[in-house]
């Protein structure tokens, strides 16, 4: 079991929440760093204490960036990156709302250029469905499910050439998933082809407010 944890809540709103996450390092690929739709606009010092924590227990730090699926200008995704690094020492990104078309994919790597120049280590893309094929060449991981339980389960479909990458190069972040079930989320994930997973029970408007507690407090 590799968990991706997006956590977007103030580390001052549940400090518990970030500190399991740090307690739990032998589980958690990398936890997502989302001060304010990115960096923020200034540093925030509780941010910067919780990035320190995970880094020095052992856990990757993903900054955020927003893509707007390609919409969005590289001067602009340039300066969020930076700022990550600068105010929170990442090591690597999440780049959110990624582009899937193929038309779009070399702009997307010019981004992916971009992240490694600045240091990035590990470069998240999150197109949130089966991209076309060559963006899985471009990022150490491509979540290829974002969404609810429900229709994980109804909706699914697996493009035959995932099955030419390792299952570590492919993530599916579920939310709405019954407390219970989180071991068959992983187990599902695995099953599609995806060695690195995040269910949680949460909802919408912010499904990612928690992190998957029950997976994180059990016994490896």
């Amino acid at each position: 079991m590799t968990l991706l944890v997006p956590l977007y809540i103030h580390p001052a709103e549940d400090p518990a929440a970030w500190r399991l996450l740090a307690s739990a390092a032998d589980r958690v690929h990398g936890v997502v760093l989302n001060p304010g739709d990115g960096p923020g606009r200034s540093p925030d010092p509780s941010f910067a204490a919780a990035a320190r924590a995970l880094r020095e227990a052992g856990t990757r730090v993903l900054g955020y960036v927003d893509l707007a699926y390609g919409e969005r200008p590289g001067s602009a995704v340039r300066d969020d990156l930076d700022r990550h690094r600068e105010w929170y020492d990442v090591d690597g990104c999440f780049l959110d709302r990624a582009p899937a078309g193929a038309a779009e994919l070399r702009r997307c790597r010019r981004l992916v250029r971009a992240a490694r120049r600045r240091g990035a280590d590990t470069v998240v893309l999150n197109p949130g469905v089966h991209p076309a094929r060559g963006y899985a060449r471009i990022a150490d991981v491509v979540v290829t499910f974002e969404g609810h339980w429900t229709a994980y389960l109804s909706s699914f479909v697996r493009p035959r050439w995932t099955s030419r990458h390792p299952a570590e190069r492919f993530c599916h972040l579920v939310y709405g998933v019954p407390p219970a079930l989180t071991r068959l989320a992983v187990r599902t994930a695995l099953e599609r082809g995806a060695a690195v997973s995040c269910p949680v029970a949460g909802e919408l408007p912010n499904p990612w407010a928690a992190p998957p507690f029950a997976l994180l407090r059990e016994t490896p």
